[in-house]
């Protein structure tokens, strides 16, 4: 079989949100009313919720509903419903935004980490959004805040193989429910800072319209697999991360995106466009210092963290979403979408608009 030598392109984006959606200012108070007295230093660590730079966030639960522990059982049957809605939501509208039926799709790719189900939950949003019974499904768990950029990597990787069919990415996660109340670590006080909740879905395929993606490049270094993840206990999955990120993204990202670019005969100073993770603003400020970007390269995810807070997989797909409602055809200007993430691992895909 002869080698596709077509284009494969990101055809659309979309997003969908849980009903809830609470203010900063109103997190930190029950944060603070929440965490009285098991925290010697509550006061010097509140700034936490400040300093992140977010102003909403989304739930599927009401606020109140956070100060109880519940069951791993309780949190994940909740976690199959918000997560099938969120995600037929956000796949209805990245097909209809291009007027593509559901059951042109060949293959799906289903990204999540902050809940479980065995079907995966693919297996019931195919019947749900009308896709062919034939469908080709790729569940895919546990690359946390990577998954998005790997999703899309791995979908593009199979559009290649596969010319004739589209591929729709979708990535759902209910990070909110996995808030343990009882969890009086700084990891918890951190996360209760940070995540939020919300999917998204990407349609890749050959075509003539929307970016081209060149190819991706990920990396996973040795001796860090305890810098971000879960601990299973018995009221559910427990927060593990270290405050190393900032500086493994300052230190290490650099490198990884150069042996991206050099897979595809580029320099990093081809890169034009910066699809990044908003994975809080010391991330950031991170992925700024260690890129030497100019003033305004990551405005559009400073833009989702501050609206949406760090949605985990999903949150970088949010930032495609406005890069596309953004985007011109233009002669050969670079990007890259790219996302960290446990592992620890980066994931980086390159595209030409």
């Amino acid at each position: 079989m002869e080698p596709f030598s077509g284009n494969v392109r990101i055809l659309s984006a979309a997003t969908a949100v849980p009903p809830h959606q609470v203010g900063q200012e109103e997190i930190k108070e029950f944060a603070r009313n929440l965490f009285a007295g098991k925290f010697r230093d509550l006061e010097r660590l509140l700034p936490v919720f400040d300093n992140g730079r977010i102003e909403t966030r989304y739930f599927c639960q009401p606020l109140g509903w956070y100060g109880r522990e519940w069951s791993f059982p309780e949190r994940n049957a909740l976690y199959v419903e918000h997560a099938l809605e969120l995600s037929e939501k956000a796949a209805r509208r990245a097909l209809d935004r291009v007027g593509v039926e559901p059951e042109e799709v060949g293959t799906l790719f289903f990204v999540s980490t902050t809940g479980i189900s065995t079907p995966s939950l693919d297996a019931k949003l195919l019947f749900r959004l009308g896709l062919s019974p034939n469908l080709r499904r790729v569940p895919v768990w546990g690359l946390g805040c990577a998954g998005g950029a790997a999703g899309v990597a791995r979908a593009v990787d199979h559009a290649r193989a596969y010319p004739d069919e589209l591929v729709l990415v979708v990535a759902v996660e209910l990070c909110s429910l996995t808030f343990q109340a009882g969890d009086a670590s700084k990891s918890n006080l951190i996360a209760s800072s940070l995540f939020a909740d919300g999917a998204a879905a990407v349609l890749i395929g050959a075509g003539d319209e929307g970016p081209e993606v060149l190819g991706s490049h990920s990396t996973t270094w040795p001796n860090t697999e305890d810098v971000m993840g879960w601990d299973l206990i018995e009221t559910g999955l427990k927060v593990r991360f270290a405050k190393s990120v900032p500086q493994i993204v300052r230190t290490r990202t650099r490198a990884t995106l150069e042996e991206a670019c050099q897979r595809h005969a580029l320099e990093l100073g081809d890169l034009r466009h910066f699809v990044v993770h908003p994975g809080g603003a010391r991330v950031l400020e991170a992925y700024e210092d260690a890129l030497g970007l100019e003033l305004g390269s990551l405005d559009l995810s400073r833009e989702v963290l501050r609206e949406y807070g760090n949605m985990s997989s999903v949150s970088v797909l949010f930032v495609l979403e406005r890069f596309l409602e953004e985007y011109q055809a233009k002669s050969k200007e670079y990007g890259t979408i790219s996302a960290l993430g446990p592992g620890f691992s980066a994931e980086h895909v390159l595209f030409r608009c």
